[in-house]
Parts: C-alpha cells; sequence; structure tokens
C-alpha cells in the first residue's frame, strides 16, 4: 500500500511539475550555434573612373575597400544581408572617414516584395548608377557570384563574403 501511495504521489508531483514549469527547454545560450564567416566591401572600380558623380569623390576610400576583409561570428541561420548591416553598423570604414567615425558604415536598403529579399541601394553614401547606368552592389559568397537575393542567402561557417561596387554589372 505504501508503494502504490509513493508512486501516485510521484505521478502528481511530475504532473505538476510538467503543468506549471514546462518541459525543461535549454536556455537560448546553449541552442545558439553560431557560424564563422569573413566579409569585405570594396569599390575599386570607381577609382579614377571619369563617369564618377562627383558628389560622391569624398566617399571613395583612397586604396577603394571600404571595409577590409574582416572576421565576424553570427547566429546560424543568417543571411548575408544580416551579416552586411552588422558589420556596417559596428565598423568604420578602412579611411575611417569623417563620414563613419560616429554610426559606422552607411549602408542603405529596401524590401523587395516581388523578390521576396532585400535590395542593397547603397554602401557608404555610393549608390546604384553614381558611376554610370549599369553601376552598383553585388556580392560574391566564396567567389561565386550570387544567384538569389542577400536575404535569402544563409551563411555557412567558413564563407568569404564579399560586396563589390560594380561599374557595368559584373564582377
Amino acid at each position: 500500500m505504501k508503494n502504490k501511495i509513493t508512486a501516485v504521489s510521484l505521478c502528481f508531483a511530475l504532473m505538476f511539475a510538467v503543468l506549471f514549469n514546462g518541459c525543461a527547454k535549454p536556455n537560448a545560450a546553449q541552442t545558439t550555434k553560431t557560424v564563422h564567416c569573413t566579409i569585405s566591401i570594396s569599390c575599386n572600380a570607381v577609382i579614377g573612373n571619369k563617369q564618377l558623380n562627383p558628389a560622391k569623390a569624398d566617399f571613395i576610400p583612397s586604396d577603394g575597400r571600404i571595409l577590409v576583409q574582416t572576421e565576424t561570428e553570427c547566429a546560424a541561420g543568417e543571411t548575408v544581408y544580416d551579416v552586411l548591416r552588422c558589420a556596417c553598423e559596428s565598423h568604420a570604414c578602412s579611411d575611417n572617414c569623417r563620414f563613419c567615425q560616429n554610426g559606422g558604415i552607411q549602408m542603405e536598403a529596401a524590401y523587395t516584395p516581388a523578390y521576396g529579399t532585400y535590395y542593397v541601394e547603397g554602401i557608404h553614401n555610393l549608390y546604384e548608377k553614381d558611376c554610370g547606368g549599369r553601376s552598383g552592389w553585388l556580392y560574391t559568397v566564396n567567389g561565386e557570384t550570387a544567384s538569389k537575393g542577400c536575404s535569402e542567402t544563409i551563411v555557412q561557417d567558413g564563407d568569404v563574403i564579399e560586396w563589390v561596387y560594380t561599374t557595368d554589372w559584373n564582377m
């Protein structure tokens, strides 16, 4: 009889614990996997290009590198867009110019519902068509030109992300 009372008590205690505490869930720190990648941002094609909008000349770093290759860490499942946004918010350009010192590298993007992704319009105040009709920002991952939008491309551990300003829509 004593064993039955103990068994029933244990069952009620277990039900009580599950109902009021939930099933044992690991905390976020235990479940968040991180990945490491590198990111760089360059606009070498603009240096010396006669089509460059003269108002943009002050934004071009002397060596064309807005952000030198920088190692970063992000949560598993983050996208190329997430990594770019974070890198721009937390770094100044390679020239440490007056435009970046107080707020990181300027970056502007717009969500395009028709494509279901973000489109990067400008980085470091350099926008699409500032250097001719076929100029703008493109990115590669591990040397491969992207086949989908930057907010659709999931970053994998070890990825090398390069954002490049092009003047002819080619890398």
